[in-house]
């Protein structure tokens, strides 16, 4: 026997692992690439859309972004389910094609836009794919990759996302997105589109995922919502709702609110406050991760959920102008309330089995964005109830972290326990 024969073997399983990973990664960032699409474009696409003879801009503006943001999570909701359900049907590496075919595409379709109700619908159409591709990137990536990796992982699959967030504001910072420019930045979402022949070229399928499929026949929509599941499945379904709803009924908004706070006389305003928000996301999320893997999953929650109420309540109930000190509390909130995008990719994976978790995590996942669809379209009518005061809506949206600090507790402690077969 050839002593040196083993080797080539681990060089093989070290590119899998890689390409799983660098797809994945990318995957994701792309996503978070389209996601900061619409905060950077709402104000001035909207603006252009206004009527003359319609309601005041900004109320115009807060009930139409409302509008989109829901459609968006909505979009996401539905997606979910649907490419998760695929996932565990026809495999990981085939659903994750097919999803950001999607969200590339849809989101190219925005440039066309003539009304607002153009942008809801390209929104909640690009949705669809972006809902789907989270869940069935986590799944692939905790598939394959070692146990003992899985904590540093899940702080990266967040970070990534945000990563791509961030590249559209630096995107937004290098030129002046105005009334006459936004469409480009929406043509930009076309590029992930190419990434999908990597994907199908390289990146292999998950093994544990074939092997549970082969073992049983799989019914994930039935077996999630199964007296054993149906519990853990809501409980999933509430924490990632409060942490959404506050992403998209409040942060979501700031770059909007930058815009307002400067009058539209500093259309960079928008980008520096994407940009800041995205990079404390980044940061978040790696710590959201690193605090669930020392402190436990329910611990961890409890913390996040105290840190960014407080933060919250600095930013909107004592800063009332554009600069540095809203800048500085801009990057704090982001990094708190991005924390749980660490946490969720490590906690869901823990509460479902193989052959159902694309379905049960994208559900859990994305039906929280219906709860944060409901919130989108009450910071609509908080702005209008207070008068286009984005402040005083986000304010008031926050408070629902109160609840979260409540619900953790009655959920399992899933810290320190392999991944469910």
């Amino acid at each position: 026997m050839n002593p040196v024969m083993p080797a080539p073997a681990a060089t093989v399983s070290n590119r899998r692992l890689g390409a799983v990973l660098a797809a994945a990664f990318l995957g994701w960032m792309f996503d978070g690439l389209e996601m900061g699409v619409f905060p950077l474009i709402a104000r001035p696409a909207l603006m252009q859309m206004h009527p003359a003879s319609g309601a005041p801009v900004d109320v115009f503006i807060g009930h139409w972004m409302g509008i989109v943001n829901a459609a968006f999570l909505f979009g996401a909701a539905t997606g979910g389910i649907v490419f998760g359900w695929l996932g565990d049907r026809l495999g990981r590496v085939r659903a994750m094609t097919l999803s950001i075919l999607c969200y590339s595409l849809f989101t190219a379709l925005t440039y066309f836009a003539q009304e607002p109700w153009h942008i809801a619908l390209t929104r909640f159409l690009a949705a669809l794919g972006m809902g789907g591709e989270w869940s069935l990137g986590v799944a692939l990536v905790m598939e394959i990759w070692p146990e003992k990796h899985r904590p540093m992982l899940a702080g990266v699959i967040g970070a990534s996302c945000n990563a791509g967030f961030l590249l559209m504001a630096l995107i937004g910072m290098s030129f002046s997105v105005t009334q006459t420019s936004w469409r480009w930045v929406a043509l930009i979402g076309a590029g992930p589109a190419l990434f999908t022949f990597f994907l199908r070229l390289f990146v292999p399928e998950s093994e544990r995922w074939q092997h549970a499929t082969e073992a049983a026949p799989s019914h994930p929509l039935r077996e999630i919502f199964s007296p054993a599941l149906r519990r853990t499945t809501l409980l999933a379904t509430l924490f990632c709702g409060i942490a959404l709803l506050v992403t998209w009924g409040t942060v979501q908004w700031l770059p909007a609110w930058a815009d307002q706070l400067t009058g539209g006389t500093m259309p960079k305003a928008k980008a520096y406050t994407q940009a800041l928000s995205a990079f404390g996301s980044v940061v978040g999320c790696l710590i959201g991760a690193w605090m669930s893997q020392r402190m436990g999953r329910r611990p961890a929650y409890f913390a996040m959920c105290l840190g960014s109420l407080i933060t919250c309540a600095i930013l909107f109930r004592g800063i009332s102008s554009y600069g540095a000190p809203f800048l500085g509390m801009v990057f704090v909130v982001g990094t708190l309330t991005a924390a749980f995008y660490g946490w969720t990719p490590l906690y869901l994976p823990e509460l479902f089995p193989t052959r159902m978790r694309a379905t049960g995590q994208g559900l859990a996942y994305n039906a929280g964005r219906v709860i944060a669809a409901v919130g989108a379209l009450q910071m609509g009518a908080f702005m209008k109830e207070f008068d286009g005061s984005y402040a005083k809506a986000g304010a008031t949206v926050s408070l629902i972290y109160l609840l979260g600090m409540v619900v953790i507790w009655f959920a399992p402690e899933t810290k320190g326990r392999p991944l469910p077969a």
